[in-house]
């Protein structure tokens, strides 16, 4: 075999190895994109799920708040549009962009200050605060508040992962050939996902 020919064979090969390492490289990266992706997805249904927890228990506090406060019937009224609203409000889970996660925040946020003035009300009857079923309510409330605040922080730390790893040079690559955009946080406002106490009301 001629040294031209024996170039020409190694040249080839080189050729091919690189491809190779392209191709698993390029395989590898879109399979932890996809994973990434599908863990930003799947944080997002335990934020939604925590929220939807919290609106499935207004309409029993709702209703032991009226047995003992049936005059405060358009706060009650206010509370029970403003989970109408939250839970109205959904976002799809593949298109996790700025304007969707800001207005399902805002819905949930009507909801925590329509139940910020309930709770306000709630001081003005001592028999409802002494209530066992309400005081059930509202520690399951304030966990659901708390499951709420850890379901968000996981969220932002799974998209933070993920957009960190598609603005890297070679995943940035794949990422523009297949799809895969950045996603938006979820920035509540401080103080938000907490349950109001009652006392920084009545001062």
């Amino acid at each position: 075999m001629s040294p031209k020919a024996l170039t020409g064979i190694i040249a080839i090969g080189l050729v091919l190895l690189i491809g190779l390492v392209l191709l698993f490289s390029g395989i590898s990266t879109y399979n932890k994109m996809v994973r990434l992706d599908e863990n930003v997805t799947e944080k997002w249904a335990q934020v939604e799920n925590d929220y939807q927890r919290r609106a499935d228990l207004i309409p029993n506090l709702v209703k032991t708040v009226r047995s003992y406060a049936e005059y405060e019937q358009e706060t009650l009224t206010e509370v029970v549009e403003a989970r109408a609203k939250a839970t109205s409000v959904t976002v799809d889970p593949s298109n996790l962009n700025a304007q969707s996660i800001q207005q399902f925040q805002q819905a949930q946020e009507g909801l925590n200050s329509a139940l910020s003035k309930l709770l306000v009300v709630v001081e003005k009857y001592p028999d409802l605060k002494a209530n066992q079923n309400y005081l059930d309510l509202q520690r399951q409330l304030e966990g659901t508040e708390n499951r709420i605040s850890n379901a968000r922080r996981k969220f932002n730390e799974g998209t933070r992962e993920y957009n960190g790893y598609i603005k890297r040079f070679w995943p940035r690559m794949l990422a523009s050939w297949f799809g895969f955009e950045e996603k938006a946080y979820f920035e509540a406002k401080e103080g938000a996902e907490e349950v109001p106490d009652v006392g920084d009301y009545l001062d």
